[in-house]
């Protein structure tokens, strides 16, 4: 069963597992279950999406209960109305702070203009030896995307040579083999934690949380990362 973070009667919003697709989709594959047939049998009415997750990103997932109130919201996120918040575990320490203006190629082969803003969270060093390196580092990240590209966090944290762990398109497949060896984890590590916006029908500010999963918080522990803000 989903866990619903918000209902009212034009909105609902649920917490997405990773793994789960939004619908279905060329680009992401088949699967026997989609987020959009889940939440209509859970709770016995259409639901119309308002944006996406990848398929292995879990977090927040919008929905509508109507076509008048998918419009309105459909219009939010198009003018950047709409604030969407990320935690991510990056292999290395990340800069401080920083805006990533890097633009990327869409499905269709267009070039389009994407900017992510994050901030560094906490740093680890633990004793796993890689390649050269007696120890690996990595930090937890809060990211904001002021677009909405496709696979642009991914793209990005790659782009800046910090993969998101557990990203295995646009990570670091070497670093996952190991994770995957040592500790038997090939989650990855990104996750929707906060989505504000105004309500589309009583302009009041929404904020909705999502908590991490066991899996992501399994990571945060072998890191020594305090993740109880996320769970």
């Amino acid at each position: 069963m989903l866990e619903i973070l918000y209902r009212d009667e034009h909105l609902i919003a649920i917490n997405k597992p990773s793994g789960l697709l939004v619908h279905k989709s060329f680009y992401s594959g088949e699967a026997d279950t989609y987020a959009i047939q889940e939440l209509k049998k859970q709770i016995g009415r259409k639901v119309y999406p308002v944006h996406r997750l990848d398929r292995k990103t879990s977090g927040i997932l919008l929905f509508t209960l109507d076509k008048e109130t998918l419009k309105i919201m459909s219009e939010q996120f198009a003018t950047r109305q709409v604030e969407k918040k990320y935690i991510a575990i990056l292999r290395g320490w990340a800069k401080e702070e920083e805006k990533i203006d890097y633009d990327l190629v869409n499905e269709n082969e267009i070039k389009q203009n994407a900017i992510t803003y994050y901030q560094r969270l906490q740093t680890s060093e633990i004793d796993l030896p890689f390649l050269k390196h007696q120890t690996s580092r990595y930090c937890l990240v809060e990211a904001i995307p002021e677009t909405g590209r496709f696979h642009q966090l991914r793209k990005h944290f790659k782009h800046i040579l910090h993969p998101i762990l557990g990203c295995r398109k646009h990570g670091c497949n070497k670093q996952n083999k190991l994770w995957l060896q040592t500790f038997g984890i090939n989650k990855m590590t990104l996750h929707a934690h906060q989505l504000i916006f105004e309500h589309p029908l009583t302009n009041q500010k929404i904020i909705i949380n999502a908590k991490i999963d066991d899996e992501f918080k399994r990571v945060g522990d072998i890191l020594n990362f305090d993740l109880r803000a996320y769970f």
